[in-house]
């Protein structure tokens, strides 16, 4: 809400409290001013003008040249782009030293050869938007009415000597959806009066209910309907004033008449509609549910199609308005309208926002009437509109109304104790004082034995229970004045639990070693749901999901990461490595929620390392994922319990792929991404982790032993052996180290032969075997004696022997 802080005057005396200090007590009060725009901020010296002549530029089409009176001595001579500039009009004109919005000063400069001392100045090039700008001046210059005043101030004529005040409502604050309503709530902040508007008008001897019937079919959507009949209307602009504070709450001006409506809407929050009365074909307003089916174009020309959902506005046949939200191209004001059927009622907020919502016209209008407008300002908006109506388009208004009406509202009655105040708020008011605060905001009050018993005007909707009375109470009493006291009791300190920081430390390593965190949706396909699943439960679909593509819960991560990676690689970005640590859904039975697991999820493509200078290239592989997550295990205490299984996972390489055991529990996998898989998401060869995070961070370590470096010297021993070609490497290291110990402390693979020079189904395996003991020196006797039984082991376990 758009709240003019010169059109709050009319309402209220704010002597002493300037814009800036009446939005820090509103906000203190309890409504959210998010700024104060002073409209008129860096601009100077614009005033009136008057055009006294304008010819055709000499060199130049499209340019005009114009002597203008802007209250000086002389005339000066001004060239002017407009295409609407002309002898005799009022004009803003920006003189020289003048400085528009943009701190753009106005000098004296030659255009096209003549001499130009200013700037006729269009309303956007003084600040204004111009979806505001009223649309006869939206092409070109605006010209003031032919009783402005040459050189006066032009912004003052124009209301930029304003400041504006931005309210931010909450849904139940929709009495200050109006400046009424912000009145109200200034008056109970500063304990001053308001100033009601002037309504009372002189009606003709003739009745409105003459001219019109109206009849209500749907009264539960519209229990009140009230029509003025205004005769012998002028259609004109309206005045100077209403257009700029019209402009200034966001509005665009139109004629007298439409814009009398807006006005009220601001004014009193009531919306009205003016019905061109001649053109309504009748004599019957009709108010009804819409046929489904039914036809109807509203104000934009636009065809709508209705339901039986919609409330409509009839001449007893066909719809004339949208109810609450549009009214109709058959029934709109035109300039020829002389006789106008003034609208105003009262509509149930569900039915406008269902009519707003499924023709996406959303209003100011449509927007009041969905929070709820004050029941009893219907019939006094209307009068007032009629009274404005009657003084500026010169119009007759008739006496009366016509109406309909099976209202029945009563105001709210809400009970509180003194003692519950006092003791939720922690003050200790008197009843004196929580009377006078209750008097500020104009709410009748009976006190009876420390009870006191509030009566809510209508315009206040959202008082209704014994909170909402604490709440007026605390607020204007003052929230900085309410005592502050410090919790008692012990209290410990917030930190974060040893799974918690496992897993920051999990990301930072990622991070570290080059991988970004990606942050991918949890919902997905049916057809991606169960790729990559450590464990194939049933999938998990949502009741309304927003899309087939977002419909289930993932039981992977890895599928939306390497969607990740295919975004990055349609746009050039072929080297990425990505991770992720999320959770995953399981399920858990029917009418059950699903468990909830937390998994870790990697996936890399491209190079892994390139210096061009050096002419250094290494794409990703295996080894480098795999040392990824060795390097993470190893910081995490947990290297000795895990190994790495040839295995077969659908969707992955299927020489490529290792499961991962810790301490004997498959925990997840890591791979090559199948070729077929790689193809179908034109990716180049990508290799991907994932596994549960959960059971990671809460396996138990083994304590870390710190061991003396040792002093004497170690002897390595190499041995090349011929195994079949099933035989994994980690089974042979297992028998080496076992059979090895304590002496053998080291074994590493340096070699493998496949080559032609091997028996069929055979295959070499080197390893480098490191013999130590930390308190004397080995001689060679001992490390023959174990080498001999660590071969011994091998041939017996493993069918291993040396190569000769």
């Amino acid at each position: 809400m758009f709240v003019s802080y010169k059109w709050l005057q009319d309402y209220i005396d704010l002597t002493g409290v300037t814009a800036t200090e009446l939005a820090e007590k509103i906000t203190k009060s309890g409504i959210e001013v998010e700024g104060v725009e002073i409209l008129n901020d860096g601009i100077k010296g614009v005033v009136v003008g008057h055009v006294l002549e304008r010819e055709q530029h000499p060199n130049a089409d499209k340019l005009s040249k114009c002597l203008v009176d802007v209250g000086e001595e002389q005339p000066v001579q001004i060239i002017c782009g407009a295409p609407n500039v002309a002898k005799g009009q009022k004009v803003a004109v920006a003189t020289v030293g003048a400085v528009l919005p943009g701190n753009f000063k106005i000098k004296r400069a030659k255009l096209r050869g003549e001499e130009s001392n200013g700037m006729i100045c269009s309303l956007t090039e003084l600040g204004m938007e111009g979806k505001v700008v009223p649309k006869e001046y939206s092409e070109g210059i605006f010209v003031f009415p032919a009783e402005a005043e040459v050189g006066v101030d032009a912004l003052a004529l124009l209301n930029r000597d304003d400041e504006v005040l931005e309210l931010s409502l909450t849904p139940n604050r929709a009495d200050c959806l109006s400046m009424l309503g912000v009145a109200y709530e200034v008056a109970a902040i500063l304990g001053r009066e308001v100033k009601l508007p002037e309504t009372d008008l002189q009606s003709s001897t003739e009745k409105a209910a003459d001219y019109v019937k109206i009849v209500v079919d749907a009264k539960e959507d519209n229990p009140l309907y009230v029509a003025k009949i205004i005769k012998n209307v002028e259609i004109a602009p309206s005045p100077l004033w209403m257009q700029t504070r019209l402009m200034s709450a966001g509005i665009r001006p139109h004629n007298n008449v439409v814009d009398i409506t807006n006005y009220i809407l601001l004014e009193y929050g009531q919306p009205l509609h003016a019905f061109d009365y001649d053109r309504l074909g009748s004599k019957e307003i009709l108010v009804r549910r819409a046929n489904d089916g039914e036809k109807f174009v509203t104000l934009d020309d636009t065809e709508r199609t209705l339901t039986s959902e919609h409330l409509v506005i009839t001449n007893g046949t066909v719809p004339v308005a949208l109810a609450g939200v549009m009214g109709g191209a058959n029934s709109e004001v035109t300039p020829d309208t002389t006789t106008v059927l003034l609208e105003s009622a009262y509509f149930i907020g569900g039915t406008v926002r269902k009519a707003s919502k499924d023709h996406g016209l959303r209003s100011e209008a449509s927007a009041r009437f969905e929070k709820g407008v004050d029941p009893n300002r219907v019939r006094v908006a209307g009068e007032r509109a009629a009274y404005l109506m009657a003084k500026y388009a010169n119009g007759e208004v008739l006496e009366g109304a016509a109406e309909a009406d099976t209202l029945s509202v009563e105001p709210a009655v809400v009970s509180i104790t003194l003692e519950k105040i006092n003791r939720v708020l922690g003050t200790d008011l008197g009843m004196k004082d929580v009377k006078e605060i209750f008097d500020r905001l104009q709410f009748t009050v009976i006190v009876e034995q420390g009870t006191i018993t509030v009566t809510a005007p209508t315009r206040r909707g959202d008082i209704k229970i014994e909170e909402d009375l604490l709440e007026e109470v605390a607020r204007l009493y003052g929230y900085d004045n309410i005592p502050k006291t410090l919790p008692i009791g012990s209290s410990t300190p917030g930190r974060l639990s040893e799974y918690q920081k496992k897993r920051r430390f999990v990301r930072q390593y990622l991070e570290g070693v080059g991988l970004y965190q990606a942050v991918t949706y949890s919902l997905t396909s049916e057809e991606k749901a169960t790729q990559f699943a450590l464990e194939k439960r049933e999938t998990i679909r949502l009741a309304m999901p927003m899309s087939e593509e977002r419909s289930i819960l993932r039981l992977s991560i890895m599928p939306q990461l390497l969607e990740v990676l295919k975004y990055n690689s349609a746009r050039q970005n072929d080297s990425l490595g990505v991770y992720e640590t999320g959770a995953v859904f399981l399920a858990n039975g029917e009418d059950l929620l699903p468990v909830e697991k937390e998994h870790l999820a990697g996936a890399i493509t491209g190079l892994w390392h390139s210096h061009s200078w050096q002419g250094e290239k290494k794409a990703v592989d295996f080894f480098v994922v795999k040392g990824i997550l060795e390097g993470m295990f190893a910081k995490l205490g947990l290297a000795e319990g895990v190994q790495y299984v040839q295995a077969k996972v659908e969707g992955m390489h299927p020489g490529r792929t290792a499961e991962i055991i810790l301490n004997g529990e498959k925990i997840g996998f890591v791979g090559q991404v199948h070729p077929s898989v790689q193809k179908e998401l034109d990716l180049k060869d990508t290799y991907v982790f994932e596994l549960s995070l959960k059971a990671v961070l809460e396996a138990d370590a083994p304590v870390l032993q710190y061991e003396a470096i040792p002093r004497f010297p170690s002897i390595t021993r190499d041995i090349a052996l011929v195994v079949n070609k099933e035989t994994v490497s980690g089974t042979l290291k297992e028998i080496i180290l076992s059979s090895g110990a304590p002496l053998l402390k080291e074994v590493q693979v340096f070699d493998l032969y496949e080559g032609d020079r091997m028996e069929e189904g055979k295959k070499s395996i080197a390893f480098s075997l490191k013999y130590v003991d930390p308190e004397r020196t080995l001689t060679d006797e001992e490390v023959t004696k174990v080498h001999d039984r660590v071969l011994e082991a091998l041939k017996e376990q493993a069918g291993a022997v040396l190569r000769g």
